[in-house]
C-alpha cells in the first residue's frame, strides 16, 4: 500500500504544542498528523446568536461566519458536526440533528483522567471579561448564530456525556473543538476540552475561530488579542494541541 492510499480520507492536521526544554522556557513545537476523518468530529461551543457583552458578541458573530464557512468544507469532507449552543435546546427540540442526540442510547464516561495544570489562568476574567460598556441582560442568547448552518447529518446538544455517548457509538475519537469563550466555555463545559480529554478523547483546538473573555485593564493589562493569545498557549501547554482551520479544509494529498 503506497503512502498515498494508506492516508485517503485523512486530515493532515499541523498540531502546534508548547513544551517545556529548560526551566521557565517554552518552545513552540508544530507536529503533522495525519487523522482518519472517520475517526473525527468539530465541535461549535456557545456561538450564539447574541451576547451580552456587545464587543464579544461582534467578534462572535466574525467567528461564526468563519466556522460556518470552514464547517462546510469539513462537512463536505466528511467531518462530523457537533453544534452545542449552551442553553438553547429548547430551540431545537423538534429538529432531527437534535432528537437523533436525545435517543441516543447513553455510555457511562470512565473515571476522568488526572491532569496537572496551573491555575490560574494568564489573563484575568474575574471581572466577567467584558472590554465594552454594557447595560445588557446576561442571558440574552435563545439560538446559535444564524450564520451557521446546520446540515442534515449534523448533531445538537450541549450535555456532555450525550455528546460522549455519541462519539463512541460513531467511533470518535478525535475532537476539534472551535468556538467561545476560550478561558469560560472552551474549557470547562460538560462537553468541553477538560472533560472530554479527561474522559480519553482526543482533542484540537481551533485557534483562528476561538476568542476570549478578557478586558485588557485585567491582569496581565495587554490587547485583547494578546491575551486571547495567552490563553491559547496555555492550553497547548497543558491541555491539547492547536490548529489554524485551514486544516480542517483540505485532505491529506500526500
Amino acid at each position: 500500500m503506497s503512502k498515498d492510499d494508506e492516508y485517503t480520507n485523512h486530515l493532515l492536521l499541523n498540531l502546534r504544542s508548547q513544551f517545556v526544554t529548560r526551566e521557565s522556557s517554552w518552545d513552540q513545537v508544530i507536529i503533522q498528523k495525519a487523522i482518519p476523518i472517520s475517526d473525527t468530529a468539530m465541535l461549535l461551543c456557545d456561538l450564539w446568536d447574541k451576547h451580552w457583552c456587545s464587543a464579544a458578541a461582534k467578534r462572535s458573530a466574525d467567528i461564526a461566519e468563519r466556522t460556518n464557512a470552514v464547517g462546510r468544507v469539513a462537512r463536505e469532507n466528511g467531518v462530523q458536526i457537533i453544534h452545542s449552543p449552551s442553553g438553547t435546546m429548547d430551540f431545537y427540540g423538534s429538529a432531527h440533528q437534535r432528537i437523533r442526540m436525545v435517543e441516543i442510547t447513553k455510555v457511562i464516561p470512565p473515571e476522568p483522567i488526572e491532569i496537572s495544570a496551573p491555575t490560574p489562568l494568564p489573563s484575568d476574567d474575574s471581572d466577567g471579561g467584558c472590554d465594552s460598556e454594557e447595560s445588557v441582560p446576561r442571558s440574552v442568547w435563545t439560538r446559535q448564530h444564524e450564520a451557521i448552518d446546520i446540515g442534515d447529518s449534523d448533531v445538537i446538544s450541549d450535555d456532555g456525556e450525550e455528546i460522549y455517548s455519541f462519539m463512541i457509538h460513531s467511533g470518535i475519537n478525535n475532537l476539534i473543538v472551535a468556538g467561545v469563550h476560550l478561558n469560560m466555555c472552551v474549557l470547562n463545559r460538560t462537553f468541553g476540552i477538560k472533560k472530554m480529554i479527561g474522559w480519553g478523547i482526543n482533542c484540537v483546538l481551533v485557534r483562528d475561530l476561538t476568542d476570549s473573555m478578557y478586558n485588557p485593564e485585567m491582569v496581565p493589562n495587554v490587547s485583547h488579542d494578546r491575551g486571547t493569545d495567552l490563553v491559547i498557549k496555555y492550553i497547548e501547554r497543558y491541555w491539547c494541541p492547536s490548529i489554524m482551520s485551514d486544516d480542517l479544509i483540505q485532505k491529506y494529498s500526500g
